[in-house]
């Protein structure tokens, strides 16, 4: 059996949803030919850089490219604007995505192998990036592949209600992800005793903080330095000059970041490197600020205080697409972080931390055997192939907090 882990993305953040199944799946069978497939030269060393020394026998990478004259031309003029050599890549390659027998991917796009494609025997496994809320993580398109693995009861649940996906065809893994980077610890900031705050807004203009109110959560930070600051936003905020989402159509610019940000003393900023997706800052940060990220359930693997900002107005009380809103303190206006900050670190009366353990017990089921192996047999099993439950050994098991 051939099964392709593919990497198609123009940043890293989604290389540790799926590597680590990989990774298990090569070790748990031998027989099984295991290829990691990265579409650009920035996630292929990503991917070598993680996978290491395991690369070899039954584990194998294959780089795809787009290579038709006319994809490169249209993904050359399109780039400043949209990942359009996303979408090419598979054109170009449709013989490789023949050859196999199961296709394992994080994101939606691939779903046009079987719509424009006709690619109808391969079987698509959706792993899935992040636990969050966001309505889009919910639509249709999750019905049309055929398994998905999702890290909790509160992702099947909605899955099944909203999406329409055949209960048959969920499994429920874990996240495998924290057998990655649960226990990384490295950060770039002094510990002189300030309490640390990760900002981390989104990059969808309709969701985000940042177009709206993002440099003035940086100037409030920059005149409150008995705070220090990690400026993290999602990684591809930044990444062109225009943030463009297709489930509003929305687009906005998300600007440059002023000089008066980058040489103040208590404010560190990363727009997109590896401790951006890694969990470096979610693990350091002694409380969370953002709006609609993910991020903030792998920040709950250890709970802490959080702060949300609203630059919408948002009626988000009953919604379950803010669900993780009940986890501290909810402000529409900057000028409010330094009660919010306060309100979120005291929490007299325990409602955020009962809130950020419901929260985290829904969307993460966590076990003894590491996610990645609990995924890799049902990856496996799709393919039609049942591996047996390995011995686990005590260096393997993560102790989640």
């Amino acid at each position: 059996m051939r099964v392709a882990f593919l990497f198609n993305h123009d940043q890293i953040h989604q290389v540790a949803h799926s590597l680590p199944i990989a990774l298990a799946l090569a070790e748990l069978a031998p027989d099984i030919q295991v290829i990691l497939a990265p579409t650009n030269a920035r996630i292929q060393a990503e991917v070598v850089r993680l996978a290491g020394s395991r690369i070899g026998n039954n584990l194998s990478i294959q780089p795809l490219r787009v290579h038709r004259r006319r994809s490169e031309i249209l993904a050359a003029l399109t780039e400043p604007f949209a990942p359009a050599q996303k979408i090419l890549v598979y054109g170009d390659n449709l013989d490789f995505f023949r050859s196999l027998d199961v296709l394992v991917v994080a994101e939606k796009t691939s779903l046009m192998l079987k719509s424009r494609y006709g690619l109808d025997r391969l079987k698509i496994v959706h792993t899935r990036h992040g636990a969050g809320d966001r309505a889009i993580g919910f639509n249709p398109a999750s019905a049309r592949f055929d398994h998905v693995l999702v890290s909790g009861e509160k992702i099947r649940r909605r899955l099944i209600g909203e999406a329409g996906v055949e209960p048959g065809r969920i499994s429920v893994v874990g996240y495998p992800k924290f057998d990655l980077h649960a226990s990384t610890r490295t950060h770039a900031l002094i510990d002189d005793g300030r309490p640390v705050v990760l900002y981390n807004p989104h990059v969808s203009p309709h969701l985000s903080s940042w177009y709206k109110m993002g440099r003035a959560v940086l100037d409030w930070f920059v005149e409150h330095d008995e705070y220090q600051l990690i400026f993290a936003p999602h990684v591809m905020l930044f990444e062109r000059p225009f943030a463009l989402t297709i489930d509003k159509l929305r687009i906005d610019r998300p600007g440059r970041i002023e000089e008066r940000y980058l040489r103040a003393p208590n404010i560190h900023i990363d727009l997109g490197s590896r401790a951006s997706s890694n969990m470096t800052y979610t693990n350091r940060a002694d409380i969370y600020l953002g709006d609609v990220s993910s991020q903030i359930y792998e920040f709950l693997l250890n709970p802490r205080p959080c702060v949300f900002l609203d630059a919408h107005d948002t009626d988000w009380a009953d919604d379950k697409n803010y669900a993780h809103w009940r986890a501290g303190p909810v402000i529409g206006d900057p000028i409010r972080l330094g009660d919010a900050l306060a309100q979120a670190a005291r929490d007299p009366s325990g409602r955020y931390a009962a809130a950020q353990r419901t929260l985290f017990d829904q969307s993460f089921d966590l076990t003894e055997t590491p996610s990645s192996v609990r995924a890799a047999q049902v990856v496996a099993r799709v393919g039609g192939i049942e591996l047996p439950v390995p011995a686990m050994q005590p260096a393997r098991r993560i102790a989640y907090a």
